[in-house]
C-alpha cells in the first residue's frame, strides 16, 4: 500500500507585517508639504499687519507732534499780531481820547490826521508831558518837502540812529497838518523846553524859510487852538530862536516883524471866537 505523505499548507504568518494592522498599512504621521506652506503664509501675513500697525502708529505720533508744533506756531503769531494791534488801538484811543477833549473849546479844532510814530527813545521816548507852558514855532529846514515826508523822517530815526528829533505836529505846504505824537507826551524839539511844551514844525518851499499862505494860516488856526486848550496867553508862543538862538523858524528870525504879525494874528483869531 502506497503512502503519501499529507501535504500540509502551511499557515500564514500570524504576525501583521511591518508597518500595517491587521494587514492594512498605515501611513506615517509626518505634516505634508500643503500645510507648512499654508502656516508660513498665515505667519507672514500675521507679520506684515504688526509692521503696518506699527507704521501707523509711528505715523500717528509724528501727525500729532506736527500738529502740536502748527498749533504752537499759531499762538505764536497770532498772540504778536494781538498785541501790535492792541498797541495802535491804544495808540488810536490816547488820540482820539485827546483830540474829543481839545475838542471842547470854543475855537474848532483844526482838520488834521494823527499819524503818531512808534514809541523809540529817537523820536518819540513816551514821556509824559505832565504841563504845557508854552507853544513853539519851528521850520523844517529842508524846502520842498511836505509834511508826510517829514514824519516819515522823524519815524525813520527809530532804525537810523542819525539822531534826536521830532515834533508834535508837522504842517505842510498845502496846509495839511500830521499830528505825530500826543500833546500828553515830550518831543525833542526844544531842547530844555521839550519838558513844557508842545511843538509845530512848518514846511517851507525855499530856502528863505518863509511859510507858504496855506501854511501860514494852518499855523495860525492850531497855535490859538492850543492855546486856548491849554489854557495859555499869546506871549507863552515863542520861537525855537528864543529858547536856542538857532535861527528857526528862519524867516521869523530875519524879519522880527514877520514875527510880531503871527502873534497878532493869533490873538486877533482868539478873540475872533470869544476866547479873550
Amino acid at each position: 500500500m502506497n503512502t503519501q505523505k499529507k501535504q500540509t499548507t502551511p499557515k500564514p504568518n500570524s504576525r501583521p507585517a511591518s508597518g500595517s494592522i491587521h494587514g492594512r498599512a498605515v501611513q506615517s504621521a509626518q505634516p505634508s508639504k500643503g500645510t507648512d506652506s499654508r502656516n508660513a503664509q498665515k505667519s507672514t501675513k500675521t507679520g506684515r499687519r504688526r509692521t503696518e500697525r506699527k507704521k501707523q502708529r509711528q505715523q500717528q505720533v509724528v501727525l500729532r507732534i506736527l500738529l502740536s508744533f502748527l498749533v504752537l506756531v499759531f499762538l505764536i503769531l497770532s498772540g504778536s499780531i494781538l498785541g501790535r494791534m492792541m498797541q495802535e488801538q491804544k495808540d488810536r484811543g490816547q488820540s482820539q481820547g485827546q483830540g474829543a477833549e481839545e475838542d471842547e473849546g470854543k475855537i474848532p479844532r483844526p482838520p488834521l490826521d494823527v499819524d503818531l510814530l512808534t514809541v523809540n527813545e529817537y523820536s518819540r521816548p513816551g514821556i509824559a508831558l505832565k504841563k504845557v507852558k508854552g507853544v513853539v514855532i519851528h521850520y523844517t529846514g529842508n524846502p520842498g518837502t511836505g509834511a508826510a515826508a517829514n514824519r516819515n523822517y522823524f519815524e525813520g530815526l527809530k532804525d537810523s540812529h542819525a539822531t534826536k528829533a521830532s515834533s508834535h505836529f508837522v504842517i505842510g505846504l498845502r496846509g495839511e497838518i500830521i499830528q505825530c505824537i500826543p500833546s500828553s507826551e515830550i518831543s525833542y524839539a526844544s531842547n530844555e523846553r521839550n519838558k513844557d511844551t508842545v511843538s509845530i514844525e512848518c514846511c517851507i518851499r525855499d530856502k528863505s524859510g518863509r511859510f507858504e499862505k496855506a501854511t501860514y494860516d494852518s499855523a495860525v488856526h492850531l497855535t490859538a487852538w492850543l492855546v486856548e486848550h491849554f489854557g495859555l496867553e499869546t506871549e507863552d508862543v515863542i520861537r525855537h530862536y528864543d529858547v536856542t538862538g538857532k535861527a528857526c523858524p528862519k524867516y521869523f528870525v530875519d524879519f522880527p516883524s514877520a514875527w510880531e504879525q503871527f502873534l497878532a494874528d493869533v490873538q486877533a483869531y482868539l478873540i475872533s471866537y470869544g476866547v479873550f
